[in-house]
């Protein structure tokens, strides 16, 4: 399997195997004021565990959901039960929205087995298919840390990457807060984005139906926002989770190993030193 997506019918086919695990991402902006876990509990995939993007992640960094360390990645992935031997599959409540940040969070990690549930939890319930509700309940194994250097970027590597002339920024936050007219969403960060970055907005690799559009549709997106598909590219957004869902569609197109940068906008606005500019892609 190349397509880092699976279909309901493909996940409804298997559940219940202990060769796959299903992993529910569920995670809201801020501002939203819907914790995840209780929409979990509320109801979610029969046999999911829930992934907590704001808690499994660095707390010391005084930014948003960042990486943990490996080992204590591994810690936490073996009490959430994860098998590196297992396949997982994440979706979340939202269709297609955070599910990617965890798919691309596992990859780094080093599990090699991951994909993605296309239309998430939306689709599913549409379909008429079972649910659970109530807590999860993992049986702890233990993991051996892992971490994979090419998919991550952190702040000295996207400076470094501005002024190589080949690699390509793209970012998919809204067209408003791309150029600045729009407040961002957290306080303190100046408005604008990176020299040179181009703005593909990650709702419009997104079907109505909240499924991943297929690979035309997604390579006239990315060409559309003046990206050359045949250069390296690094993925930014506001927080690094829908930066994710970017990576996760040019996977589709082929292009396998796609970084994200981690602390995205949340990290690069919010200091005094790195370039910005306002107003459309240059």
């Amino acid at each position: 399997m190349t397509d880092p997506m699976v279909s309901t019918d493909w996940l409804a086919a298997r559940l219940g195997d202990p060769d796959f695990q299903v992993i529910d991402a569920t995670w809201y902006m801020p501002g939203d004021n819907r914790p995840g876990r209780a929409e979990f509990e509320g109801g979610h995939i029969p046999r999911s565990v829930f992934f907590d993007i704001d808690a499994l992640s660095d707390q010391t960094s005084g930014l948003p959901h960042m990486l943990l360390s490996p080992q204590a990645f591994a810690t936490a992935a073996g009490q959430l039960g994860l098998r590196r031997e297992a396949t997982q599959i994440v979706y979340d409540a939202q269709g297609l929205f955070s599910a990617p940040r965890v798919w691309w969070t596992l990859k780094v990690m080093g599990f090699e087995r991951v994909f993605v549930l296309d239309g998430g939890l939306v689709k599913w319930k549409a379909e008429g298919r079972e649910t659970a509700t109530g807590p999860d309940a993992p049986v702890a194994t233990m993991v051996t840390p892992g971490f994979d250097p090419d998919l991550v970027r952190n702040v000295a590597e996207v400076r470094e990457a501005l002024t190589d002339g080949h690699t390509q920024l793209i970012d998919a936050r809204p067209p408003g807060r791309f150029t600045g007219e729009v407040p961002e969403p957290r306080a303190g960060l100046r408005g604008g984005h990176m020299p040179g970055a181009r703005n593909l907005v990650w709702s419009a690799v997104v079907t109505p139906e909240k499924t991943l559009r297929t690979a035309d549709e997604l390579t006239l997106a990315f060409e559309e926002a003046g990206v050359d598909l045949f250069r390296p590219v690094i993925t930014t957004c506001g927080s690094g989770v829908t930066a994710s869902v970017l990576a996760l569609a040019l996977t589709r197109l082929g292009y396998a190993g796609v970084p994200v940068y981690d602390g995205s906008w949340s990290e690069w606005g919010s200091l005094a030193d790195t370039p910005v500019v306002t107003g459309p892609a240059d």
